[in-house]
């Protein structure tokens, strides 16, 4: 399983920040960091489940998941993809309408100015380090393409979040400062609302690449090309009739090849061609944990 100190830094980020933006809402009373605070409260949480999932998902097969425990990580991600929806979108888009109902002066706003930057330096250092990990494994393509197209759902994940922390920090601070400068108190409430907004719309990003992580993603269209020439390139096959793929966890695939053998093979002769075949592919495809080839 590959490094996960990503994660661990962004829940040590969160977890500190999220007690600093609670502080700071008790001396100024600004919904726009209580939203803030909550935000961090929940990736805190969703780093803990992610972890969760890692560390179930790595479980041996048994007899009652012959297939392995990998599906658990992805089961965890729609855990969290809900949560940011429900506990970090919903929650700070409600807390801004009621600020907008009953607005309130606000006070000692140095703390909010003090808390918006240190967070926002803990953020970007979390979002550095995240960041580096996905483009190392995006390669060339771009960024959105990468999120559809990658299978480790908890690198995505943080990165979303800790831009989506970034973009609601400055928003937070936004909504103070004019409030502050046109002592108006309706811009703390409406950077509430924004700040709900974009977790919605974060979390729904994440719920619909986990739901399709969670139901069954093939392999590549290129990976596949390349393993049915393998398969074929073997003496004793013909061609390859169809196949069947599957992620089980980011670093494991379940591959099923149906293939036309040549006549007058003797059965010891196929099981020798598939073993061979199996070997082949597993050197070169290594995620491909189980392979399952079937004569025609």
């Amino acid at each position: 399983m590959k490094s996960r100190f990503f994660i661990y830094v962004a829940l040590g980020a969160d977890v500190g920040i999220a007690i600093i933006k609670f502080v700071a809402a008790a001396f100024t009373g600004s919904s726009a960091m209580v939203s803030e605070g909550i935000h961090s409260i929940i990736d805190s949480i969703n780093q803990v489940l992610l972890l969760i999932g890692i560390k179930s998902s790595q479980r041996k097969p048994d007899e009652q998941r012959p297939f392995g425990y990998g599906k658990e990580l992805y089961f965890w991600s729609f855990i969290v993809s809900l949560l940011i929806f429900t506990l970090g979108g919903c929650v700070s888009f409600y807390e801004g309408i009621i600020r907008l109902k009953e607005p309130a002066p606000l006070k000692d706003q140095i703390w909010n100015y003090i808390v918006l930057a240190v967070a926002f330096l803990f953020t970007g250092i979390s979002g550095i380090i995240t960041l580096r990990k996905f483009n190392k494994e995006r390669g060339d393509l771009n960024f959105w393409a990468a999120i559809r197209e990658s299978k480790d759902p908890s690198v995505f994940t943080v990165l979303l979040n800790d831009l989506g922390d970034l973009v609601g920090l400055f928003i937070a601070f936004a909504g103070v400062f004019f409030g502050q400068l046109f002592h108006n108190y309706y811009y703390d409430g409406i950077a509430s609302l924004l700040i709900g907004v974009i977790l919605i719309a974060i979390s729904i990003v994440l719920v619909l690449e986990s739901k399709s992580l969670l139901m069954g993603e093939t392999i590549s269209k290129r990976t596949i090309r390349k393993i049915i020439v393998v398969a074929e390139s073997d003496p004793s096959v013909q061609k390859v009739k169809k196949h069947f793929s599957m992620y089980m966890a980011p670093e494991e695939v379940v591959l099923q090849l149906i293939a036309v053998f040549k006549k007058n093979l003797t059965t010891q002769e196929i099981t020798e061609s598939i073993q061979r075949i199996t070997a082949t592919i597993q050197k070169e495809f290594p995620r491909i944990k189980q392979i399952f080839i079937e004569p025609a």
